[in-house]
């Protein structure tokens, strides 16, 4: 699929990701309404974010603070929630916090009370999610499973973030179905987070951030709440060198 932000093709593919949705959800008896469908616009203009909001669209995923500066800027009229799903630097912190309404990535403590800090100094309550690493690959970035229950605590006891999940990227496969261990793994961490900390926590850790264009249905099926679509809604990014985690 090549880019096309037209919005005639985005309004064509955003109908085709909802049916997938509805789908999986039947299939797995779940209503749609608990799917929160991110579409990730890292990279793509201003134009095609206008192009998925006119058709409903109301989550998306950036994953550079200063893109997101100077897109935001055009955008300020939209009343959507705007998510950080990259790898966040400990200097973009401040920055981060402001501009976006919540931080999907958090993988360290040191990055969770500079992200508190600026929270404050913004007058808000920062919603969060800790990424999880699951696999053994280098370039994937989040806290290692070992150190989770840690980080969770650190979260819990910062009074300006609100620890709302987890989130993973697994490894890709072209077979869909290699990536189920890695969402039951992440259920069961969300499970065990929830039952260990249930003191801290006014309910149950409701979000669980997995799942992309290429599985979105095996990641419903084993419990998603928040699926991160980027090319199956704005088409492939022209630029070849960016990463295309996250989408």
């Amino acid at each position: 699929m090549t880019s096309n932000t037209s919005a005639t093709a985005i309004a064509e593919n955003l109908a085709r990701v909802r049916e997938r949705i509805a789908k999986s959800c039947e299939r797995s008896g779940r209503s749609s309404s608990d799917i929160t469908l991110v579409a990730i616009s890292k990279t793509f203009p201003v134009k095609a974010i206008r192009a998925a909001y006119a058709e409903g669209q109301r989550h998306f995923g950036e994953n550079r603070v200063q893109e997101w500066e100077t897109k935001s800027k055009e955008l300020a009229d939209l009343k959507a929630t705007w998510h950080f799903i990259g790898h966040l630097q400990s200097n973009k912190a401040r920055r981060a916090a402001q501009l976006f309404t919540q931080v999907d990535s958090v993988d360290s403590v040191a990055l969770a009370q500079r992200l508190d800090a600026s929270a404050e100094q913004s007058q808000k309550r920062l919603p969060v999610l800790i990424e999880v690493r699951l696999s053994a690959e280098q370039t994937k970035t989040g806290v290692a499973e070992a150190n989770l229950e840690q980080l969770a605590r650190s979260i819990l006891s910062l009074p300006h973030l609100e620890l709302r999940g987890l989130m993973t990227i697994p490894p890709y496969y072209e077979d869909p179905e290699k990536v189920r261990p890695y969402f039951q793994k992440l259920r069961e961490l969300r499970d065990f987070l929830s039952e260990k900390c249930s003191q801290s926590l006014p309910t149950p850790l409701p979000v669980l951030s997995m799942g992309m264009s290429h599985d979105l249905e095996v990641a419903i099926g084993e419990g998603a709440t928040e699926i991160r679509v980027g090319t199956a809604i704005f088409g492939d990014r022209e630029n070849l060198n960016e990463p295309l985690n996250h989408h």
